[in-house]
């Protein structure tokens, strides 16, 4: 499985695809959201990804009940849905700009559509692939929106269900979709790595059949490391100046040298997958004569007997391999040999 978005090829033989997701960590500033994509694009994320909506089209305005975060372990406590919406969001006036100066820098530029306005207005500015929250997973009508455009689409599974990512690939696949990719996520913000459960990732590639990736909202980048060993094939962190800086998201995102750091060694993992092998690989056979092997250890005369004390396994690797020694033991050398002549058949 494999395909491109943009002119970027993702699948199992491609190095990882590294979203640089920006959410809200502009604060509010163009200029800043501008600077965090030549961080992003300097640490050599290959994407950056907006969130496209507004508070009228996430939710209601209304400032209590339902519509209030009371959870005291929530990073957003105390705010109501509109107001968290109202400062998180990207005005669409700034996604043109933003989506320029990524092209400027070489990177890809997309975004996550919130609702179907969302989606008519990311087409007009034809982005190259679409990523569907989490909290969206199953929204069929919104998914069947997205896929009906033909574009790549990325899904993150956040709290859903087999049965619900079940319905949600059909209605995708049903309504256009060609190109996939589920993104195993948690949604707790941040998560935690004992919670995240990245051995999901085999099983949900072999069981909806489509490429796989992580949304990881953990701090640091182990986890997304280790989700490439099992198949990940795109990985999206959340990105920030400093997130001493503040904003919605700053709480878990990685800050430019971790990113960098992130794409290092996502790469050299997914490198180090292979293939299945034993033996010594090309690179290796050189050093095969640095394994331990049978040395004559003192000057000998023709007759002399075979002992401990005169034979040892030590380096280089010339000699007879290790696991003759109890059949040599006793045995006579045929002719005068010296003190480190390697040990071998014509010698006894």
């Amino acid at each position: 499985m494999q395909f491109q978005i943009g002119n970027r090829w993702v699948g199992h033989n491609h190095k990882p695809f590294v979203i640089a997701e920006m959410s809200g960590n502009h604060n509010q500033s163009l200029e800043r959201a501008l600077e965090i994509v030549e961080a992003a694009a300097k640490s050599g994320a290959e994407a950056i990804k907006l969130q496209t909506y507004t508070a009228e089209t996430m939710t209601l305005d209304i400032h209590e009940g339902d519509f209030y975060i009371e959870d005291p372990n929530s990073l957003w406590k105390g705010s109501s849905l509109y107001n968290l919406y109202q400062e998180a969001y990207t005005p669409w006036e700034w996604h043109k700009p933003i989506f320029d100066r990524a092209a400027e820098l070489g990177m890809l530029a997309f975004s996550t559509p919130f609702d179907e306005t969302a989606v008519d207005f990311l087409e007009s500015l034809n982005v190259p692939a679409y990523k569907i929250a989490s909290f969206e997973n199953t929204d069929i009508q919104l998914i069947r929106k997205v896929a009906a455009t033909g574009k790549p689409l990325i899904i993150s599974s956040g709290m859903a269900s087999i049965a619900e990512l079940d319905e949600t690939v059909r209605a995708a696949r049903e309504a256009g979709c060609e190109d996939l990719v589920l993104l195993k996520c948690t949604s707790t913000y941040p998560a935690t790595p004992e919670n995240t459960n990245i051995l999901t990732i085999p099983h949900m590639e072999q069981l909806f059949g489509c490429s796989v990736g992580i949304s990881d909202h953990t701090m640091g980048v182990g986890v997304s490391v280790a989700a490439v060993a099992l198949g990940a094939v795109v990985i999206e962190k959340h990105f920030t100046l400093r997130r001493a800086d503040g904003g919605v998201d700053s709480a878990f995102s990685l800050e430019p040298e971790e990113l960098g750091a992130l794409v290092v060694e996502s790469q050299r993992a997914w490198q180090a997958l292979g293939r299945i092998t034993y033996g010594a690989t090309e690179r290796e056979k050189p050093s095969l004569k640095h394994r331990r092997s049978l040395y004559i250890s003192k000057d000998l005369k023709q007759g002399d007997v075979l002992t401990r004390d005169n034979i040892k396994a030590i380096r280089p690797g010339m000699g007879l391999p290790t696991k003759y020694l109890d059949e040599l033991l006793g045995r006579k050398v045929s002719k005068d040999v010296t003190k480190g002549t390697p040990l071998t058949w014509e010698v006894i």
